[in-house]
């Protein structure tokens, strides 16, 4: 199958360089533009500079909002560390984002490339400011996948997923916004776990590349076996938003109806999957992702690793 053309909005936290790194490889990445989330804007922006420098690709990397739609910024230090990306001696920093406007990047890039995917893997405000400056944006791109949300369990609260309930505002605009969209939640996300011998097996390759995603993928899922049950490593969630478009048929998916709740007082952030069993419901907004070959996932990250830098 054609590659994909894709632009990485990201917020970079170990998951999004994951998913860099696959994208790099697999896909023809236009840009990457980034966004409060694991860790405050400055932070995220230098860790995706970071990471294009590492994989040695021009991509150019554009921040943009700093906070949600509506409310204060909350970051995710105690899975992430303070930097967004502890646990490996990245390079020092040697390159500058190449603008501070993100929503004008998505915009323009869009409008000069037909056929484009967004690639949402943090905080949906960007990709929400851009469909409010450009509305006609929803029917222009081939699509947004995205990571978010989740059709049973949350990570934030019983029920709401990070970067859902980081801004359910933005969320809501884009699940409302009439574009295709490919939803990677948690209850997909957590079959794809970072296991000790995934992890051995890139460390193997023997690289720098790799020696450094081995590492940044032990600080990661240290982290998350501290704090989970069950969980043999931790979860590279936002690898599957971007290997849904290059090895789709690594994931089993369905049609579903996805909403985001805003008011409640304990869902706030919550997706809300309409899986009733009835005939007559709304129309479906989402390709809901429901299963995942996690063999396969990691080995296609491992042959994106393989042939970086």
């Amino acid at each position: 199958m054609p590659r994909p053309t894709i632009l990485i909005d990201c917020d970079p936290g170990h998951d999004d360089a994951m998913a860099i790194v696959a994208a790099a490889r697999h896909a023809d990445l236009l840009g990457i533009t980034t966004v409060h989330g694991n860790a405050p804007l400055a932070r995220t922006t230098a860790n995706a500079l970071v990471m294009t420098q590492l994989l040695g690709i021009d991509t150019p990397v554009h921040s943009g909002a700093d906070r949600p739609l509506t409310a204060p910024a909350r970051h995710a230090p105690g899975v992430h560390g303070d930097s967004g990306l502890d646990g490996a001696a990245l390079p020092p920093l040697a390159r500058r984002a190449a603008s501070t406007d993100a929503v004008r990047f998505i915009v323009d890039t869009v409008r000069a490339h037909q056929g484009i995917w967004l690639v949402a893997i943090g905080p949906l405000t960007n990709i929400a400011l851009a469909l409010r400056a450009a509305p006609a944006l929803a029917g222009a791109v081939a699509g947004i996948s995205l990571m978010g949300g989740s059709a049973t369990f949350g990570n934030r609260t019983p029920v709401a997923e990070f970067n859902v309930w980081c801004d359910p505002e933005a969320a809501d605009i884009v699940f409302g916004c009439g574009a295709p969209i490919i939803m990677s939640g948690l209850h997909l996300t957590h079959q794809a776990q970072a296991t000790p011998a995934r992890i051995a097996a890139i460390a193997a390759i023997g690289t720098e590349v790799s020696a450094i995603v081995a590492d940044l993928l032990t600080f990661y899922s240290d982290r998350y076996r501290g704090t989970h049950r069950g969980l043999a490593g931790a979860p590279v969630h936002d690898v599957c938003a971007v290997l849904a478009l290059t090895h789709p048929h690594l994931f089993a998916r369905r049609a579903a109806r996805v909403d985001v709740e805003l008011t409640g007082t304990h869902t706030r952030g919550m997706t809300v999957v309409d899986q009733r069993p009835m005939r007559d419901l709304p129309a479906s907004n989402v390709a809901l992702l429901d299963t995942v070959d996690a063999d396969g996932l990691f080995a296609a990250l491992t042959e994106a690793v393989a042939r970086s830098g």
